[in-house]
Order: C-alpha cells, then sequence, then structure tokens
C-alpha cells in the first residue's frame, strides 16, 4: 500500500493499492515496446522533449512543493529550491545531450576507429522520498535523451509526488510507454529485475536496500547503479569568521531536517577551536533550528518524513547517550507528528553505535581532532564514502587535505549540494556509480566500438 501521511500532524491523507503482479508485467511490457521506437528518434528530438519538461517543472513549482511539504514534511521554500534544481537537470541534459551523445573518434594501432554512443533498453528506476522530485530527475533526464524507457517506482509514502511527475513529463510530450509510474511493491521487485526486457536498475535509498536490489540484478546480470547512505565527515582546518563558519556548517546540516544523504554528519574540528565551535554551534542549533509548520515558509525545522523515522533518530541518540556521547543540546521528540528536537552530540568515540551508522536527521555530532592527520582519520574512518568538505583559509592546505579523503566527492569552503553538471556518486557502502553531468548520461549506455 502507498500511503500518505501528515509527518507534521500524524493524519491519514490518502491511501493507493499496490498494483497487481499483471499490472506490473503490463508496465514492464509497454516501456519494453516503447523503446524502439524512442531510441529511434533522433537525439534532438528526445532533447526538445526533455527542454519542454524543464518548463513545464518550473511552471508547476508552486504545486510540485506542496505536494512534498505534505507527503514527506520539507520546508515549503526548500520544496520550491528542489525544483529548482530538478529544472537544471532537465535543461543541461537537453542542451548538451546531442554534444555528450556524440561519436568519439578513436586512434588505434593499425587504423581508426569510432565509440558509437547508444541506449541500452527498458530500465528501472527506484526512488526515495527524501528529495522525491531531484531523485528522480537525476535518473530519468540523461536516459530520456540518451534514448531508454523508464519503469519508475516512487517510495510508499510519495505516490502524489509519482503522478505528479508523470503529468509533467506526459504534457511535455514523453509517450505513455516511454515512461511509465509503477505502484509496485519492494515484494515486486525481484521479478521485474529477474524480467529480461528489464536492462538495468537505478537506486537511490538505504544501504539495506542497495544490497538486496544489487544481489537480485547480479543474479539476472543487469547493470546498476545505487546511491545510498553516507556519513559526511565536515573538516574545519580553521577559521577567521567563527559566526559564518558555524551558521554555514548548521545550514547544511539541518537541510531538509538532516535527511540527505551527503549532508556533512560528522563535524570534525581541530583542538584549537574546537571548544569555541562546539559552544556556538549549540546555541545555533538551539536558538534556531524550532520545529515548525513545513508549510509556514518562516519554519526553520520541519518534522521528519515520518513518525517512523523520527521514532528512530530519537532511538539512535538516546543509543548514543546510554554509550557514553554527550548530549549538548536536543534530543527529544516533539508530539503531535514527527517531530524531533534538533541536537548535538559530542564525545562519541569508536565502539559506540553512532560512531559508525548514519543518523538521517537533524543531528550534529562533533569530533575533536588533534592535528591535520587525525582529522583525515577520522574523517575515513567510516564504511561510507560518499561526500566529504574541508573548510579552512589556506587554498593549498584545502587541496592537500581534499586529496587525502575518501570519498566520491569532496568540497572546499561549502559543504554538500550538488548541481546539473557535477558527477555525483560515492564509494565504499555509499553506492556504485556516478549521477549528473557528463558521467550520469553513460551508466546506462552502449559505448559500442566499431573499427573502421
Amino acid at each position: 500500500m502507498y500511503v500518505v501521511t501528515n509527518p507534521a500532524n500524524g493524519e491519514l491523507v490518502e491511501e493507493v493499492a499496490n498494483s497487481t503482479d499483471e499490472e506490473v508485467r503490463e508496465a514492464i511490457g509497454r516501456v519494453h515496446s516503447g523503446y524502439p521506437g524512442w531510441r529511434s528518434r533522433s537525439v534532438e528530438e528526445r532533447a526538445g522533449i526533455v527542454a519542454r519538461a524543464a518548463e513545464l517543472f518550473e511552471e508547476r513549482a508552486d504545486e510540485l512543493a506542496a505536494i512534498m511539504t505534505l507527503e514527506m514534511g520539507k520546508r515549503i521554500n526548500e520544496g520550491r529550491g528542489e525544483i529548482g534544481i530538478v529544472v537544471d537537470i532537465f535543461r543541461y541534459y537537453a542542451e548538451n545531450g546531442p554534444a555528450l551523445l556524440a561519436d568519439e573518434p578513436l586512434d588505434i594501432k593499425g587504423g581508426k576507429a569510432v565509440i558509437t554512443k547508444s541506449p541500452i533498453g527498458a530500465l528501472l528506476g527506484i526512488m526515495p522520498w527524501n528529495f522525491p522530485c531531484y531523485q528522480v530527475a537525476r535518473f530519468v533526464a540523461p536516459n530520456l535523451v540518451l534514448g531508454n524507457t523508464i519503469l519508475l517506482k516512487h517510495a510508499s509514502i510519495c505516490p502524489r509526488s509519482a503522478r505528479a511527475i508523470e503529468a509533467v513529463l506526459r504534457d511535455a510530450g514523453i509517450p505513455d510507454d516511454v515512461y511509465v509510474n509503477t505502484f509496485a511493491s519492494s515484494r515486486q521487485v525481484p521479478a521485474i529485475l529477474a524480467d529480461p526486457r528489464i536492462q538495468g536498475v537505478s537506486l537511490t535509498g538505504s544501504e539495506q536496500a542497495g544490497v538486496s536490489v544489487a544481489a537480485e540484478a547480479g543474479r539476472h546480470l543487469k547493470k546498476t547503479v545505487l546511491e545510498l547512505g553516507g556519513s559526511d565527515p565536515l573538516i574545519i582546518l580553521d577559521t577567521d569568521d567563527m559566526d559564518e563558519t558555524v551558521n554555514a556548517t548548521a545550514t547544511a546540516r539541518m537541510r531538509n531536517c538532516g535527511q540527505s544523504c551527503n549532508a556533512p554528519k560528522r563535524m570534525i574540528v581541530l583542538a584549537d577551536i574546537y571548544d569555541e565551535y562546539v559552544d556556538r554551534l549549540t546555541k545555533r542549533v538551539a536558538e534556531y533550528y524550532v520545529p515548525g509548520d513545513p508549510a509556514d515558509p518562516q519554519t526553520r525545522l520541519p518534522p521528519l518524513a515520518s513518525i517512523a523515522a523520527a521514532d528512530e533518530v530519537a532511538g539512535q541518540i538516546a543509543k548514543a547517550v546510554e554509550q557514553g556521547a554527550t548530549l549538548r543540546t536536543g534530543g527529544h521528540r516533539i508530539e503531535p507528528g514527527a517531530y524531533l528536537d534538533a541536537t548535538v552530540l559530542t564525545d562519541v568515540t569508536p565502539g559506540m553505535d553512532a560512531y559508525y551508522e548514519e543518523i538521517f536527521g537533524p543531528v550534529v555530532i562533533v569530533f575533536r581532532a588533534e592535528t591535520e592527520d587525525d582529522a583525515v582519520r577520522l574523517a575515513n574512518d567510516t564504511p561510507f564514502g560518499l561526500g566529504a568538505s574541508v573548510w579552512g583559509t589556506d587554498p593549498e592546505r584545502l587541496r592537500r587535505v581534499a586529496e587525502r579523503i575518501d570519498a566520491g566527492m569532496v568540497y572546499l569552503n561549502r559543504a554538500g549540494g550538488s548541481q546539473a553538471d557535477l558527477p555525483f556518486g560515492g564509494i565504499k557502502r555509499s553506492g556504485i556509480g556516478r549521477e549528473l553531468g557528463p558521467a550520469g548520461i553513460e551508466e546506462f549506455m552502449n559505448k559500442k566500438s566499431i573499427r573502421l
């Protein structure tokens, strides 16, 4: 069952029945039969339709933002901002697709060759709830331009977002057998991946979901792209403006109520500024990030996406304190709804659950590092490897430290974020493959070598 429950008050809004097994098979058949016609269109024609989708997303920004606020509690202004990056992604691939798909000549021993770039067929997308439109755009926009067709399974709390996205694409001119939304259950995913008509799968979600989908895809030799969890380190080497550093890093952590895979979740601060940073951060978080109505533009901290999510994060905080961590502020559930006080934890050490696990909520963990080497060690002492950031005043030092961090993305004097023309993805337990930028259109591409 797909269920919309308003996380601000816990009220049931809508229930949508799962697709039947027959409906799922029919949906697979549609995207499979739509593939030959879609790939035969010129890249310019496909790009033109994707460009029109960008225009419609922009026109419907308020409608889509309101849906996200209702379904998963996103602040209304952050919802509008999410649609902004969605528009950028669709426009990027519409404008750059023809050049990105151009043949590549290759000089080889004894002659010449050319590498052509073509689609591979119907794909399955499994999308999460934390960015209901942006995550879909990362997968859908490049593959539509490339010529693949898409069966989309959205998160079970986002049926309205799923329908609204499909409506935008349909109104833009995407044929109804090129992009198909399904309300399939997780139980039905293995059968979809086993179907020979599906050529690959992209999943954004939890580590557990990634392991499950990768195992099924591997069993059937299907290409996978996985964007999973993260416990991104944010290293502060020094600062010439502590207030600005505190404001910027707290804002980065609390964005989307802390429910971002690539949010900075572990602040690693050199010892000489650690105490001052912790004191100011604690005051900032306690005074500024006060829970409120996500539909109110003045709200700083919305609810988490569900009551279950809020309870889980509250449990992680309690476990950390039980194991010896210091609770500087927050950590309390607020009812009704899925609210949780913004939280700062310190004195988290190896052996505690919070040292290694991802806390997907408004929780900042601050670590003291005695030296630069110690900061890098702490940054890399994690099973994840999505993103990271390094803050300081010396550009050469920032670059040196960045090159030592084990992650798919490192930002200097800024944290996380995403943009259409910059590849996004991680290593280790954070996933496989890349999205966005030139790399994002290549994952489900047949790079065919033709020997001339």
